[in-house]
Protein backbone atom coordinates (compact mmCIF):
# COMPACT_ATOMS: atom_id res chain seq x y z
CA UNK A 1 0.00 0.00 0.00
CA UNK A 2 1.07 3.48 -0.43
CA UNK A 3 2.58 5.01 3.08
CA UNK A 4 0.77 8.52 2.04
CA UNK A 5 -2.90 6.62 2.61
CA UNK A 6 -1.98 4.47 5.40
CA UNK A 7 -1.25 7.11 8.05
CA UNK A 8 2.07 8.45 6.23
CA UNK A 9 0.65 11.75 4.14
CA UNK A 10 3.89 12.95 3.41
CA UNK A 11 5.42 9.66 2.26
CA UNK A 12 5.65 8.66 -1.12
CA UNK A 13 6.91 4.97 -0.42
CA UNK A 14 5.34 1.80 -0.72
CA UNK A 15 4.70 -0.40 2.51
CA UNK A 16 4.49 -4.18 2.10
CA UNK A 17 1.75 -5.24 4.90
CA UNK A 18 -0.57 -7.68 5.84
CA UNK A 19 -4.32 -6.17 5.37
CA UNK A 20 -7.36 -8.02 7.85
CA UNK A 21 -10.66 -7.95 6.88
CA UNK A 22 -13.94 -8.77 9.15
CA UNK A 23 -17.46 -8.16 9.48
CA UNK A 24 -16.88 -5.48 6.66
CA UNK A 25 -14.06 -3.28 8.12
CA UNK A 26 -10.70 -3.23 8.46
CA UNK A 27 -9.08 -5.10 11.68
CA UNK A 28 -5.41 -4.70 11.15
CA UNK A 29 -2.87 -3.16 8.86
CA UNK A 30 0.57 -4.95 9.83
CA UNK A 31 3.79 -5.59 8.73
CA UNK A 32 4.00 -8.43 6.33
CA UNK A 33 3.53 -11.70 7.37
CA UNK A 34 1.94 -10.63 11.00
CA UNK A 35 -1.42 -11.71 10.17
CA UNK A 36 -3.05 -14.60 12.30
CA UNK A 37 -6.02 -15.05 10.44
CA UNK A 38 -7.89 -18.22 8.99
CA UNK A 39 -8.19 -17.64 5.46
CA UNK A 40 -5.45 -15.95 3.65
CA UNK A 41 -5.19 -14.41 -0.12
CA UNK A 42 -1.65 -13.96 -1.08
CA UNK A 43 -1.48 -10.54 -3.47
CA UNK A 44 2.19 -11.47 -4.25
CA UNK A 45 2.77 -7.66 -3.70
CA UNK A 46 0.30 -6.17 -5.76
CA UNK A 47 -0.95 -2.99 -5.07
CA UNK A 48 -4.31 -1.73 -3.03
CA UNK A 49 -5.72 1.57 -2.78
CA UNK A 50 -8.57 3.08 -0.97
CA UNK A 51 -11.73 3.50 -2.74
CA UNK A 52 -11.91 6.41 -5.19
CA UNK A 53 -13.54 9.84 -4.68
CA UNK A 54 -14.13 12.02 -7.45
CA UNK A 55 -14.45 15.71 -6.18
CA UNK A 56 -15.91 17.58 -9.47
CA UNK A 57 -18.17 15.80 -11.92
CA UNK A 58 -21.21 16.41 -13.97
CA UNK A 59 -23.60 13.81 -13.47
CA UNK A 60 -26.65 16.25 -14.90
CA UNK A 61 -24.89 15.99 -18.51
CA UNK A 62 -23.38 12.75 -18.85
CA UNK A 63 -23.58 10.85 -21.40
CA UNK A 64 -25.45 13.60 -23.91
CA UNK A 65 -23.00 12.95 -26.14
CA UNK A 66 -24.91 10.72 -28.94
CA UNK A 67 -27.76 13.56 -29.19
CA UNK A 68 -25.98 16.11 -28.80
CA UNK A 69 -22.22 16.89 -30.18
CA UNK A 70 -19.46 19.30 -29.81
CA UNK A 71 -19.50 20.39 -33.25
CA UNK A 72 -15.75 22.12 -33.19
CA UNK A 73 -14.71 20.71 -29.98
CA UNK A 74 -14.05 24.23 -28.45
CA UNK A 75 -15.33 25.42 -24.70
CA UNK A 76 -17.87 27.83 -26.36
CA UNK A 77 -19.13 25.15 -28.98
CA UNK A 78 -19.50 23.01 -25.68
CA UNK A 79 -21.52 25.56 -23.77
CA UNK A 80 -23.59 26.14 -26.39
CA UNK A 81 -24.28 22.83 -27.64
CA UNK A 82 -25.20 22.00 -23.36
CA UNK A 83 -27.65 24.42 -23.54
CA UNK A 84 -29.63 23.53 -26.48
CA UNK A 85 -29.73 20.11 -24.86
CA UNK A 86 -30.99 21.00 -21.57
CA UNK A 87 -33.50 22.89 -22.88
CA UNK A 88 -34.77 20.05 -25.13
CA UNK A 89 -34.29 17.46 -23.21
CA UNK A 90 -33.48 17.38 -19.43
CA UNK A 91 -36.78 16.60 -17.95
CA UNK A 92 -36.53 14.42 -14.79
CA UNK A 93 -36.82 11.19 -16.33
CA UNK A 94 -33.85 12.29 -18.71
CA UNK A 95 -31.25 13.44 -16.20
CA UNK A 96 -32.57 10.63 -13.54
CA UNK A 97 -31.63 7.73 -15.77
CA UNK A 98 -28.33 9.52 -17.02
CA UNK A 99 -27.55 9.90 -13.79
CA UNK A 100 -27.92 6.73 -12.44
CA UNK A 101 -26.02 5.56 -15.39
CA UNK A 102 -23.00 7.20 -14.56
CA UNK A 103 -22.85 6.01 -10.76
CA UNK A 104 -23.11 2.37 -11.81
CA UNK A 105 -20.19 3.24 -14.15
CA UNK A 106 -18.23 5.08 -11.03
CA UNK A 107 -19.32 2.06 -8.41
CA UNK A 108 -17.97 -0.75 -10.88
CA UNK A 109 -14.57 1.57 -11.31
CA UNK A 110 -14.41 1.35 -7.35
CA UNK A 111 -15.54 4.86 -6.62
CA UNK A 112 -17.29 5.20 -3.27
CA UNK A 113 -17.85 9.76 -2.62
CA UNK A 114 -18.60 11.75 -6.03
CA UNK A 115 -19.33 15.84 -5.80
CA UNK A 116 -21.69 16.75 -9.12
CA UNK A 117 -22.05 19.89 -10.43
CA UNK A 118 -25.70 20.75 -11.44
CA UNK A 119 -27.14 23.15 -13.74
CA UNK A 120 -28.99 25.56 -12.01
CA UNK A 121 -30.14 28.32 -14.76
CA UNK A 122 -33.72 28.75 -13.83
CA UNK A 123 -36.04 26.76 -14.39
CA UNK A 124 -34.04 23.60 -14.48
CA UNK A 125 -33.03 24.07 -10.41
CA UNK A 126 -36.83 23.33 -10.00
CA UNK A 127 -35.98 19.79 -11.48
CA UNK A 128 -32.62 18.84 -10.64
CA UNK A 129 -32.44 18.58 -7.11
CA UNK A 130 -34.91 16.83 -6.65
CA UNK A 131 -34.14 14.43 -9.15
CA UNK A 132 -30.54 14.63 -7.23
CA UNK A 133 -31.93 14.17 -3.85
CA UNK A 134 -33.84 11.04 -5.08
CA UNK A 135 -30.29 9.72 -6.63
CA UNK A 136 -28.65 10.45 -3.25
CA UNK A 137 -30.94 8.05 -1.44
CA UNK A 138 -30.63 5.84 -3.28
CA UNK A 139 -27.17 5.29 -3.79
CA UNK A 140 -26.80 5.78 -0.03
CA UNK A 141 -24.39 2.92 1.64
CA UNK A 142 -22.69 2.42 -2.05
CA UNK A 143 -21.63 6.19 -3.26
CA UNK A 144 -21.69 9.01 -1.02
CA UNK A 145 -23.51 12.16 -3.09
CA UNK A 146 -22.69 15.95 -3.30
CA UNK A 147 -24.33 18.26 -4.94
CA UNK A 148 -22.94 21.83 -6.13
CA UNK A 149 -25.55 24.46 -8.17
CA UNK A 150 -23.89 25.79 -10.73
CA UNK A 151 -24.52 29.40 -12.06
CA UNK A 152 -23.22 31.70 -14.89
CA UNK A 153 -22.35 35.25 -14.09
CA UNK A 154 -25.48 35.98 -15.64
CA UNK A 155 -27.57 34.19 -12.87
CA UNK A 156 -25.22 35.33 -9.94
CA UNK A 157 -25.00 39.25 -11.32
CA UNK A 158 -29.25 39.03 -11.11
CA UNK A 159 -30.18 38.75 -7.32
CA UNK A 160 -33.65 37.46 -7.57
CA UNK A 161 -32.13 34.29 -9.34
CA UNK A 162 -28.98 34.04 -7.30
CA UNK A 163 -31.40 34.19 -4.07
CA UNK A 164 -33.56 31.70 -5.71
CA UNK A 165 -30.68 29.34 -6.65
CA UNK A 166 -29.26 29.42 -3.37
CA UNK A 167 -32.45 28.84 -1.30
CA UNK A 168 -33.01 25.68 -3.35
CA UNK A 169 -29.18 24.61 -2.84
CA UNK A 170 -29.99 25.66 0.70
CA UNK A 171 -33.10 23.41 1.08
CA UNK A 172 -31.75 20.13 -0.81
CA UNK A 173 -28.46 20.45 1.32
CA UNK A 174 -25.96 21.09 -1.43
CA UNK A 175 -23.30 23.49 -2.09
CA UNK A 176 -23.07 26.98 -3.82
CA UNK A 177 -21.29 26.64 -6.99
CA UNK A 178 -21.06 28.79 -10.11
CA UNK A 179 -18.67 29.75 -13.06
CA UNK A 180 -16.77 32.40 -14.58
CA UNK A 181 -13.19 33.75 -16.34
CA UNK A 182 -12.59 36.38 -17.83
CA UNK A 183 -15.80 38.96 -17.03
CA UNK A 184 -15.62 43.23 -15.88
CA UNK A 185 -17.63 41.95 -13.22
CA UNK A 186 -15.74 39.49 -11.20
CA UNK A 187 -15.30 41.38 -8.00
CA UNK A 188 -18.52 42.09 -7.45
CA UNK A 189 -19.77 38.31 -8.61
CA UNK A 190 -17.06 37.04 -5.98
CA UNK A 191 -18.41 39.22 -3.19
CA UNK A 192 -22.23 38.35 -4.03
CA UNK A 193 -21.37 34.58 -4.04
CA UNK A 194 -19.49 34.59 -1.09
CA UNK A 195 -22.12 37.08 0.87
CA UNK A 196 -25.06 34.65 0.17
CA UNK A 197 -23.24 31.66 1.06
CA UNK A 198 -22.23 33.34 4.29
CA UNK A 199 -25.74 34.54 4.63
CA UNK A 200 -27.66 30.93 4.40
CA UNK A 201 -24.47 28.91 5.95
CA UNK A 202 -23.19 27.51 2.38
CA UNK A 203 -19.66 25.89 1.15
CA UNK A 204 -19.01 27.27 -2.19
CA UNK A 205 -17.05 25.12 -4.90
CA UNK A 206 -16.84 27.18 -8.36
CA UNK A 207 -15.57 27.04 -11.91
CA UNK A 208 -12.98 29.51 -12.04
CA UNK A 209 -10.81 30.53 -15.32
CA UNK A 210 -11.34 27.99 -17.43
CA UNK A 211 -9.59 30.03 -19.91
CA UNK A 212 -6.76 29.96 -21.79
CA UNK A 213 -6.50 33.61 -21.29
CA UNK A 214 -4.29 35.22 -18.86
CA UNK A 215 -6.81 38.11 -18.51
CA UNK A 216 -9.04 35.58 -16.52
CA UNK A 217 -9.35 36.91 -12.60
CA UNK A 218 -12.07 34.89 -11.11
CA UNK A 219 -9.88 32.98 -8.90
CA UNK A 220 -7.94 36.49 -7.55
CA UNK A 221 -11.10 37.54 -7.06
CA UNK A 222 -12.20 34.29 -4.96
CA UNK A 223 -9.21 35.14 -2.93
CA UNK A 224 -10.24 38.29 -2.20
CA UNK A 225 -13.91 38.15 -1.17
CA UNK A 226 -12.64 35.41 0.98
CA UNK A 227 -9.79 36.93 2.63
CA UNK A 228 -12.03 40.45 2.68
CA UNK A 229 -15.29 38.97 4.33
CA UNK A 230 -13.80 36.58 6.72
CA UNK A 231 -15.59 33.63 4.60
CA UNK A 232 -15.21 30.94 6.99
CA UNK A 233 -16.87 28.13 5.29
CA UNK A 234 -15.12 25.38 3.00
CA UNK A 235 -14.30 26.97 -0.80
CA UNK A 236 -12.87 24.78 -3.93
CA UNK A 237 -12.20 26.05 -7.00
CA UNK A 238 -11.86 24.54 -10.25
CA UNK A 239 -9.52 24.40 -13.00
CA UNK A 240 -7.85 27.47 -13.15
CA UNK A 241 -6.46 26.99 -16.31
CA UNK A 242 -5.63 30.60 -16.81
CA UNK A 243 -2.88 30.62 -13.74
CA UNK A 244 -0.67 28.50 -16.24
CA UNK A 245 -0.52 31.41 -18.91
CA UNK A 246 -0.04 34.08 -16.53
CA UNK A 247 3.72 35.74 -15.79
CA UNK A 248 5.21 34.22 -13.03
CA UNK A 249 4.92 37.22 -10.74
CA UNK A 250 1.23 37.34 -11.54
CA UNK A 251 0.80 33.63 -11.10
CA UNK A 252 2.82 33.83 -7.43
CA UNK A 253 0.93 36.62 -6.36
CA UNK A 254 -2.93 34.86 -6.94
CA UNK A 255 -0.70 31.43 -5.30
CA UNK A 256 -0.31 33.46 -2.31
CA UNK A 257 -3.75 34.80 -1.98
CA UNK A 258 -5.24 31.17 -2.62
CA UNK A 259 -3.36 30.18 0.35
CA UNK A 260 -4.03 32.65 2.69
CA UNK A 261 -7.70 32.58 1.71
CA UNK A 262 -7.49 28.37 2.51
CA UNK A 263 -8.70 27.72 -1.19
CA UNK A 264 -8.60 24.31 -2.11
CA UNK A 265 -7.86 23.71 -6.30
CA UNK A 266 -9.05 20.38 -8.21
CA UNK A 267 -7.39 20.26 -11.19
CA UNK A 268 -9.52 18.23 -14.02
CA UNK A 269 -6.66 16.84 -16.40
CA UNK A 270 -8.28 15.12 -19.05
CA UNK A 271 -10.94 18.01 -19.60
CA UNK A 272 -8.71 20.61 -19.49
CA UNK A 273 -6.37 19.16 -21.86
CA UNK A 274 -9.40 18.22 -24.41
CA UNK A 275 -10.79 21.47 -24.57
CA UNK A 276 -8.08 24.04 -23.61
CA UNK A 277 -5.86 25.28 -26.72
CA UNK A 278 -8.04 23.93 -28.96
CA UNK A 279 -8.70 26.95 -31.64
CA UNK A 280 -9.93 25.71 -35.20
CA UNK A 281 -10.66 29.07 -36.80
CA UNK A 282 -7.45 28.66 -39.00
CA UNK A 283 -8.14 25.28 -40.29
CA UNK A 284 -5.58 23.03 -39.13
CA UNK A 285 -3.44 23.18 -35.89
CA UNK A 286 -1.86 21.45 -32.81
CA UNK A 287 -2.18 22.89 -28.90
CA UNK A 288 0.42 24.71 -27.54
CA UNK A 289 -0.40 23.51 -24.09
CA UNK A 290 -1.99 21.18 -21.75
CA UNK A 291 -4.93 23.60 -20.85
CA UNK A 292 -3.76 22.58 -16.90
CA UNK A 293 -3.33 24.26 -13.60
CA UNK A 294 -0.35 24.73 -11.91
CA UNK A 295 -0.45 21.95 -9.36
CA UNK A 296 2.65 21.18 -8.81
CA UNK A 297 3.21 25.11 -7.41
CA UNK A 298 0.30 25.22 -5.42
CA UNK A 299 0.73 21.93 -3.62
CA UNK A 300 4.16 23.19 -2.99
CA UNK A 301 2.71 26.30 -1.83
CA UNK A 302 0.60 24.97 0.69
CA UNK A 303 -2.88 24.78 -1.30
CA UNK A 304 -4.78 21.60 -1.08
CA UNK A 305 -5.21 20.18 -4.29
CA UNK A 306 -6.71 17.35 -6.08
CA UNK A 307 -7.62 15.46 -9.44
CA UNK A 308 -11.03 14.53 -11.00
CA UNK A 309 -13.03 13.25 -13.88
CA UNK A 310 -15.01 16.44 -15.10
CA UNK A 311 -17.25 15.83 -17.95
CA UNK A 312 -18.38 12.08 -19.30
CA UNK A 313 -19.49 11.55 -22.89
CA UNK A 314 -20.94 15.25 -22.93
CA UNK A 315 -20.25 18.50 -25.41
CA UNK A 316 -17.53 19.34 -22.94
CA UNK A 317 -15.56 16.05 -23.02
CA UNK A 318 -16.58 13.30 -25.64
CA UNK A 319 -14.78 10.56 -23.67
CA UNK A 320 -14.25 9.43 -20.05
CA UNK A 321 -16.03 6.74 -17.59
CA UNK A 322 -15.85 7.92 -14.05
CA UNK A 323 -13.19 5.83 -13.30
CA UNK A 324 -10.71 7.12 -10.48
CA UNK A 325 -7.94 5.47 -11.48
CA UNK A 326 -7.69 6.73 -15.11
CA UNK A 327 -8.11 10.14 -13.81
CA UNK A 328 -4.83 9.37 -11.50
CA UNK A 329 -2.89 7.54 -14.33
CA UNK A 330 -3.49 10.08 -17.23
CA UNK A 331 -2.90 12.84 -14.27
CA UNK A 332 0.68 11.64 -13.82
CA UNK A 333 1.32 12.04 -17.47
CA UNK A 334 -0.26 15.21 -17.98
CA UNK A 335 0.71 17.01 -14.49
CA UNK A 336 4.00 15.21 -14.29
CA UNK A 337 3.73 14.32 -10.96
CA UNK A 338 5.21 11.00 -11.50
CA UNK A 339 8.88 12.31 -10.94
CA UNK A 340 10.59 11.27 -8.76
CA UNK A 341 9.18 7.59 -8.82
CA UNK A 342 10.43 7.55 -5.57
CA UNK A 343 7.81 9.49 -3.93
CA UNK A 344 5.23 9.50 -6.61
CA UNK A 345 2.56 7.50 -4.60
CA UNK A 346 2.34 10.20 -2.66
CA UNK A 347 -0.14 11.69 -4.99
CA UNK A 348 -2.59 8.36 -4.59
CA UNK A 349 -3.97 10.93 -2.36
CA UNK A 350 -5.40 13.50 -4.62
CA UNK A 351 -7.81 10.61 -5.24
CA UNK A 352 -8.84 9.29 -2.44
CA UNK A 353 -8.08 10.98 0.99
CA UNK A 354 -7.27 14.77 0.02
CA UNK A 355 -10.60 14.95 -1.74
CA UNK A 356 -12.50 13.30 0.51
CA UNK A 357 -11.12 15.56 3.20
CA UNK A 358 -12.13 19.24 1.42
CA UNK A 359 -15.29 17.74 0.70
CA UNK A 360 -16.01 16.75 4.47
CA UNK A 361 -17.23 13.47 3.56
CA UNK A 362 -17.89 10.90 5.28
CA UNK A 363 -15.74 8.37 3.49
CA UNK A 364 -12.50 9.52 4.42
CA UNK A 365 -10.29 7.71 1.76
CA UNK A 366 -8.06 6.29 3.89
CA UNK A 367 -6.93 2.54 4.95
CA UNK A 368 -6.57 2.16 8.42
CA UNK A 369 -7.74 0.09 11.32
CA UNK A 370 -11.80 0.44 12.21
CA UNK A 371 -12.54 2.10 8.44
CA UNK A 372 -14.84 0.04 6.34
CA UNK A 373 -13.01 -2.46 4.12
CA UNK A 374 -13.40 -0.08 0.90
CA UNK A 375 -10.32 -1.20 -1.08
CA UNK A 376 -9.49 -1.43 -5.20
CA UNK A 377 -6.90 -4.31 -5.71
CA UNK A 378 -4.53 -3.86 -9.01
CA UNK A 379 -2.73 -5.92 -10.68
CA UNK A 380 1.07 -4.19 -10.40
CA UNK A 381 3.98 -4.41 -8.02
CA UNK A 382 5.40 -1.07 -8.76
CA UNK A 383 4.08 2.16 -9.94
CA UNK A 384 5.24 1.77 -13.27
CA UNK A 385 3.35 -1.74 -13.32
CA UNK A 386 0.24 -0.21 -12.22
CA UNK A 387 0.32 2.65 -14.35
CA UNK A 388 1.09 1.14 -17.65
CA UNK A 389 -1.99 -0.73 -17.91
CA UNK A 390 -5.53 0.55 -17.84
CA UNK A 391 -6.20 -1.89 -14.82
CA UNK A 392 -10.04 -3.27 -16.20
CA UNK A 393 -9.09 -6.34 -14.49
CA UNK A 394 -9.22 -4.86 -11.18
CA UNK A 395 -10.92 -6.25 -7.57
CA UNK A 396 -13.10 -3.59 -6.21
CA UNK A 397 -14.21 -4.63 -2.49
CA UNK A 398 -16.47 -2.46 -0.81
CA UNK A 399 -17.53 -3.28 2.84
CA UNK A 400 -15.06 -6.81 2.60
CA UNK A 401 -16.83 -7.69 -0.16
CA UNK A 402 -15.88 -8.30 -4.00
CA UNK A 403 -18.63 -6.60 -5.92
CA UNK A 404 -19.86 -7.50 -9.36
CA UNK A 405 -17.77 -4.67 -11.40
CA UNK A 406 -19.61 -5.48 -14.69
CA UNK A 407 -19.99 -1.97 -16.86
CA UNK A 408 -23.47 -0.81 -17.71
CA UNK A 409 -23.69 -1.03 -21.60
CA UNK A 410 -24.88 1.91 -23.49
CA UNK A 411 -27.30 0.45 -25.23
CA UNK A 412 -29.53 1.03 -22.25
CA UNK A 413 -29.62 5.00 -23.08
CA UNK A 414 -30.48 4.19 -26.83
CA UNK A 415 -33.85 5.42 -26.40
CA UNK A 416 -32.90 9.02 -24.71
CA UNK A 417 -30.69 9.70 -27.62
CA UNK A 418 -33.61 9.13 -30.46
CA UNK A 419 -31.56 5.52 -31.79
CA UNK A 420 -33.42 2.38 -32.31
Amino acid sequence: MPASVVGEPASGALRKVDLSIADGKIVAIGTAGSATVPQKIDMRGDIVLPALVDLHTHLDKGHIWPRKENPDGTWMGALLAVLADREANWAARDVERRMDFSLRCAYAHGTAAIRTHLDMAPPQHEITWDVFSAMRARWAGRIELQGAGLMGPDTILDADKLRAVAKATKAAGGILGGSTAVHPDNPLIMRKLVEIAGTLGLDIDLHTDESPDPAANALECLADAVIESGFTGSVTAGHCCSLAVQDDETAKRVIDKVARAGIAVVSLPMCNMYLQDRDNSDGVRTPRWRGVTLVNELKAAGVKVAIASDNTRDPFYAYGDLDGFEVFREGARILHFDHPQAEAFGWARVVSADPAAIAGFGYKGELAAGAPADLVLFKGRSWTELMSRPQVDRTVIRAGQAIDTTLPDYRELDDLMGQS
